[in-house]
């Protein structure tokens, strides 16, 4: 079973910075990429999304003491992260959050989703697109200025075989050659890797993949630091050292304090050159982002992008301002393994009987527009074409409830088979949860469900409940997405618990084996049609935020795609 990279509902927090980024989004440079017999990548996003134009400061001397009296350092606020900080074995995309400023992909991605270099320079794709040859730069160096080569890239590929390893797995999902061998034991290395040299490193694929090129082109590990103890099968040895990394990013981690901080040196070993600014922390201790930014107890924060907080933030005078929509989407996860939630009509039932629009849109000042499949409107996939968009319904919710057997009973709660209609649902502590609540609360009572709420102060204690079974619905929202496949991998082999469907199975595959833009669109589609009708969760908004950052930074340049990391090299205190 992989592990579930996920963060809370991005709409259901108050001015707390979800920047959910996934392992592989990384810094970047914009060095031109070398391709041979290149794939077809898809397009830029479209223009209804994306990053907009910096709003500049526009009086500086409002700038808080705090704030002023920093010199060498920058402070972004972030939900606490679990403390595994080891690409390829996080916890959660807060866990991904401080990675991405710990390592720097071989491949990272530029604002329209297309490859470009990072601790490769160039590439080459073989003419029949199933052979990847990596070209890594000169003298690259880990944190501890250890020397990087393609021994510790094909360690990396060859970890993610192991039998025991049970993450987020895309990389055994490229197929390589001979990779099945290893993972089984009949092989003591991976035919398709081949070492060509220090710098020079080719892998084989059985068949087209689609997002090889950037999935191959993650993160890598030191094999000198995480390979010393590593025998086929026994990968415990690796926790003890997920919060003493050895990195090859732009910033050294210093130390991480649970509920206070990650704080964070510039690596002078850093491909790139040494950061423009010496420290870096993430600020994780409970309270208002509002007060943090009003106080320079932090130099940036995302907030909803409402009418109130966009005024707010033009006030405060002394932070740029930019809008983002963002590249993942919200939902609401539904517990299959209850029986109630095994019938689709049930599902359904609860998504017409929920005013999203109120939920999501109206009480947000618009800061959201509500989801309905798998993709973000900013990506190439995206569609509403042919796509249920559930619009909120008491009666059809009811005829629904009546056609599952559902029938009212004592109190107006409806039961079957002598159980009532229950609905357990998960979520964080905050003021949009406590409109969520409020609102569904009236919602399902008006169609006989009893609706019975959980709400939780910490991301880590809310996702160890749901790991628990024990809940029917919860809020969450996916991390990063930069291709269609990374929104649908959730739907597949046992990912979701109590979900199979081998017809999603086969488009997920076929989605992959083509490097055909417009095929690609036609099959994504017809999973999100599939998707969009069973609705294994609840689809429930794409948001939209207004980022505000200290007129004082410099260099900061917003990638919906890649998150924070992707400019941080370049931040600098003016």
């Amino acid at each position: 079973m992989k592990k579930k990279l996920y963060t809370l509902l991005a709409v259901t927090l108050t001015g707390t910075l979800v920047l959910t980024a996934c392992s592989s989004d990384k810094a970047a440079t914009s060095s031109p990429a070398v391709t041979t017999a290149a794939p077809q990548w898809s397009p830029a996003p479209a223009d209804n999304g994306g990053v907009a134009g910096v709003i500049n400061a526009t009086d500086l001397s409002k700038l808080p003491e705090a704030a002023k009296k920093r010199t060498d350092t920058i402070i972004v606020g972030l939900t606490n992260p679990s403390g595994a900080f080891t690409p390829y074995f996080q916890q959660s995309g807060y866990d991904g959050n401080v990675s991405s400023v710990l390592y720097t992909p071989l491949v990272s991605i530029d604002k329209a989703g297309l490859p470009i270099p990072g601790l490769a320079e160039k590439w080459e794709v073989s003419a029949d697109q199933k052979t990847y040859t990596f070209h890594l730069r000169k003298d690259l160096k880990f944190s501890d200025g250890s020397p990087m080569t393609t021994e510790d890239v094909a360690f990396t590929w060859t970890l993610l075989h192991d039998k025991n390893y049970d993450g987020m797995n895309e990389v055994v999902e490229t197929k390589i050659v001979g990779g099945q061998a290893y993972k089984e034991g009949k092989a003591t290395t991976i035919e398709g890797i081949k070492i060509i040299d220090p710098q020079t490193i080719s892998v084989t694929l059985e068949g087209v993949n689609a997002t090889a090129l950037t999935v191959l082109g993650g993160d890598v590990l030191s094999k000198a630091y995480y390979g010393k103890d590593y025998k086929f099968g026994e990968l415990d040895y690796l926790k003890k050292l997920h919060e003493k990394p050895v990195s090859n990013g732009p910033y050294k981690l210093v130390k991480f304090v649970p509920g206070q901080e990650v704080r964070f040196v510039a690596n002078e070993f850093y491909y790139a050159g040494k950061p423009k600014t010496e420290n870096f922390i993430y600020k994780t201790t409970e309270g208002d982002a509002w007060q943090f930014i009003e106080t320079g107890d932090t130099d940036y924060a995302s907030f909803p992008a409402t009418t109130d907080n966009i005024d707010k933030l033009k006030k405060l005078g002394y932070l740029n301002m930019a809008p983002t929509t963002a590249s993942n989407y919200g939902y609401n996860q539904f517990n299959l393994e209850h029986d109630h939630l095994k019938d689709k009509r049930v599902r359904q039932a609860l998504t017409y009987g929920l005013n999203r629009q109120l939920i999501y849109v109206d009480s947000r000042q618009g800061a959201a527009m509500i989801a309905n499949i798998p993709s973000s409107p900013i990506l190439w996939s995206y569609t509403e074409e042919g796509i249920n968009k559930y619009p909120y319904d008491v009666e059809k919710a009811k005829a629904l409830l009546d056609e599952a057997g559902w029938k009212v009973g004592a109190g107006g709660i409806r039961e079957k088979d002598g159980k009532p209609l229950t609905i357990h649902y998960l979520g964080s502590k905050s003021k949009n949860t406590d409109i969520f609540i409020g609102v569904a609360r009236e919602n399902y009572a008006a169609i006989g469900v009893k609706f019975e709420p959980e709400q939780f102060p910490d991301f880590n204690t809310l996702s160890a409940k749901v790991e628990s079974g024990d809940y029917d619905m919860a809020s969450f929202s996916t991390t990063i997405i930069s291709d269609p496949s990374q929104g649908v991998s959730g739907f597949i082999k046992g990912e979701l618990k109590g979900y199979n469907n081998p017809k999603i199975e086969e488009l997920y595959t076929k989605g992959l084996s083509t490097n055909d833009v417009e095929e690609r669109k036609k099959v994504y589609h017809e999973m999100f049609k599939i998707l969009n009708d069973e609705l294994p969760i609840m689809f429930a908004s794409y948001s939209k935020s207004m980022t505000g950052f200290n007129g004082r930074v410099a260099g900061v340049d917003l990638n919906p795609l890649a998150g924070l990391a992707y400019s941080l090299p370049k931040w600098e205190l003016k």
